[in-house]
């Protein structure tokens, strides 16, 4: 990174993480890799873009942790009441319950749109309990005969579209680096970027005979 730095290529850090770009920056930081803010793409601030781009002015229900809704409550209103939700956005959520289900179920069949701002997603919780977004998408698509619109984490082509917003090069001019073959691969692929797997992360050299 500080080679690519020397040599004055943009660098852009592409998240699912549910934080801000401040606070991803910051712990990049403390990691020993200098980070600004406006180096982070992060799921919660793709999510917003797509949502201003496409429902400006919508009421707007979340069942996600403190990050996620200051992200959105910053241009959107936020509901709890059924009647006047336009979209419910789902995460993993440490406090989810059946209150903030029942809520979503109302919303979605009134007509909502249904949205997820990373589908594998989890949060641990004091007692080892883990709030898995999947499985609050799952009991959201159950009750309600509704199936989850768009999911904008990696490897969702939002997330690309973003970084290279921000780069404002093309895909074949960048070079996706990443750990995860479901994930980072998988969207740099997609966007018909080159790419390098690290095996540092979650990806050993044995799963390659099976990518």
């Amino acid at each position: 990174i500080e080679r690519l730095r020397r040599w004055a290529h943009p660098i852009i850090f592409v998240t699912n993480a549910l934080e801000s770009s401040a606070e991803h920056a910051a712990k990049l930081t403390r990691f020993g890799i200098p980070t600004s803010p406006d180096e982070v793409v992060t799921a919660p601030s793709v999510l917003t873009r797509y949502l201003s781009r496409h429902m400006l002015g919508a009421t707007v229900f979340v069942i996600g942790d403190p990050p996620l809704l200051q992200e959105l409550s910053a241009k959107f209103r936020l509901s709890e009441d059924p009647a006047e939700i336009d979209v419910v956005v789902v995460s993993c959520d440490r406090t989810f319950d059946f209150r903030k289900l029942n809520i979503a179920f109302q919303a979605l069949r009134r007509g909502a749109r249904f949205l997820a701002v990373n589908a594998d997603a989890t949060a641990p919780v004091p007692g080892g309990e883990i709030p898995d977004a999947g499985a609050v998408i799952g009991a959201l698509e159950g009750c309600s005969g509704r199936k989850v619109e768009l999911v904008v984490g990696k490897p969702s082509p939002l997330m690309m579209e973003a970084a290279l917003e921000r780069l404002g090069w093309s895909a074949s001019e960048c070079l996706l680096v990443g750990d995860s073959l479901e994930t980072d691969i998988l969207m740099g692929h997609r966007a018909g970027m080159t790419t390098a797997l690290v095996l540092t992360g979650v990806t050993r050299r044995a799963d390659l005979a099976h990518a």
